[in-house]
């Protein structure tokens, strides 16, 4: 197939262009089968986590421009973001690369739990596999592109910072979507779908609460405890979730408490998120997290205040687009397990209990259908700035949970790489279908259009202020 492949491509170069349906993009990603390993496992083992992918950003740049795109880097005010571009004229379509990595976890490739020492990040959520499967699919329509004379431009948006950073939203917020015809994504997950699935709105704040430090035996009464009031607003935020909408999520962790127990702390931090399927509802549950913080402090003689991390609007999804991907998606196939990836992924099975699935089931397609999801992503603002469609592929073990170190192990392994190649072919396709298909293109954009209604204006759950480019420090 790769030999064919090449065949065609440089036979398109060498005489007239090629008719579309005489070069399959398809078979333009099998070609660079040894790309996307290559950089989905350096990806892997950087493991850098959000705005600070800088060896990360570095690498895929690299890649691209040794393929000829044109590429700005630092867009939006990110260091690690770039934007890269292949051809003329006709649509745009454009292709999203996430990076960065998950803090706190982190595996081998090994299929029982084994932490690698030193290690403080893991690819738990598989962005590796994102970013080099998103690479390898826009160079693969580059060469379809090119191959067969088509009029259009390739773009690939390399997006920072995903996880709780929000990335996309400010690279969305400065416009850079504005000219794009069509978006696709694609995500690791421990299924093959083009569902269309929503997701909920969020917005993360870090609140921060001031005391008075004393010894917490010789003189207490001296002593204004700020981890009280974090204890006294985590007390109250719990409470909220007997009165909260039945589709809303709101989770806390405590980043820092103090270090010696007779040692009345003077800071002290907790970090929320609140999730609902509609801004509005997470702009309502906000308030009253708000109200908590204030009155927390109030009741312990503290001071607070808080700093907005990251806030996304929900997914708009575009079901013009989601039937084609679908359809995609099932002329490629899903993932098949070699005997050796079988064995290994067995062995993730074991400690995965109740929650594994079938193996065979990478194998196959999810039926289609619209839903709504309770995770959240940065590409729901993408979203609400141009068409949108997305496909998720089995990279993990069928069973797996996200942000899990069985995730990690997956996707530095083969099998990671085989569903990246899946996903990347879907989406080849996808844009090629795009780039010649305009009625297409037109029906997506009413869709779109008549979505988001005639006095639509795009609003940011993160307000004015700039990319956090140091919350992971």
């Amino acid at each position: 197939m790769k030999s064919i492949t090449r065949f065609l491509a440089a036979a398109a170069l060498a005489s007239s262009p090629l008719s579309a349906q005489q070069i399959d993009p398809a078979a333009e990603v099998e070609a660079q089968e040894d790309r996307i390993e290559r950089v989905a496992q350096q990806l892997w083992e950087w493991a850098e986590l959000g705005y600070l992918e800088e060896r990360t950003s570095g690498l895929m740049t690299q890649e691209l421009a040794s393929e000829g795109f044109s590429i700005e880097t630092g867009v939006a005010e990110i260091p690690t973001a770039f934007v890269a571009e292949w051809g003329e004229g006709g649509p745009i379509i454009a292709i999203l690369a996430e990076m960065d990595a998950l803090p706190g976890i982190n595996q081998s490739a090994e299929p029982t739990r084994d932490p690698v020492a030193g290690k403080h990040a893991g690819h738990a959520c598989g962005h590796n596999l994102f970013g080099a499967g998103s690479l390898t699919a826009a160079i693969a329509v580059k060469n379809w592109l090119e191959a067969t004379g088509t009029p259009g431009r390739i773009r690939l948006y390399g997006t920072p910072a995903e996880e709780g950073g929000s990335g996309k939203v400010y690279m969305t917020r400065a416009g850079l979507f504005d000219d794009v015809d069509i978006a696709i994504h694609w995500h690791a997950d421990d299924e093959n779908s083009a569902a269309a699935s929503t997701t909920l709105a969020n917005r993360s704040a870090k609140f921060r609460f001031s005391g008075i430090s004393a010894h917490a035996a010789g003189a207490p009464e001296r002593g204004r405890s700020a981890l009280d009031g974090v204890e006294a607003m985590n007390m109250m935020a719990n409470m909220m979730h007997e009165h909260m909408p039945q589709d809303a999520r709101m989770h806390y962790v405590i980043t820092y408490g103090g270090i010696a127990p007779n040692v009345v702390p003077d800071f002290a931090e907790v970090f929320y998120y609140v999730r609902h399927p509609d801004p509005d509802g997470v702009d309502a549950i906000w308030e009253r997290l708000e109200n908590a913080a204030k009155g927390a402090a109030m009741g312990t003689a503290t001071k607070v205040n808080w700093e907005v991390i990251h806030g996304n609007n929900p997914l708009l999804v575009n079901e013009t687009l989601a039937k084609v991907m679908d359809e995609k998606l099932r002329a490629v196939g899903g993932v098949i397990y070699s005997p050796d990836e079988k064995a290994w992924a067995e062995k993730i099975q074991e400690s995965l209990g109740e929650a594994a699935l079938p193996l065979e089931s990478a194998a196959e397609i999810t039926a289609y259908g619209k839903s709504l999801g309770y995770g959240s992503t940065d590409v729901g603002d993408v979203s609400w700035a141009t068409p949108t469609v997305g496909v998720r592929t089995a990279t993990w073990v069928p069973g797996t949970s996200a942000h899990s170190w069985q995730a990690v192990a997956a996707s530095g392994h083969s099998i990671g790489h085989k569903g990246t190649q899946v996903a990347a072919k879907a989406m080849a396709l996808m844009a090629a279908e795009l780039f010649v298909n305009e009625d297409l293109r037109t029906a997506a954009r009413q869709e779109f259009d008549a979505a988001r209604g005639d006095n639509y204006t795009y609003k940011s759950l993160l307000g004015d202020r700039s990319p956090p480019l140091d919350y992971r420090q």
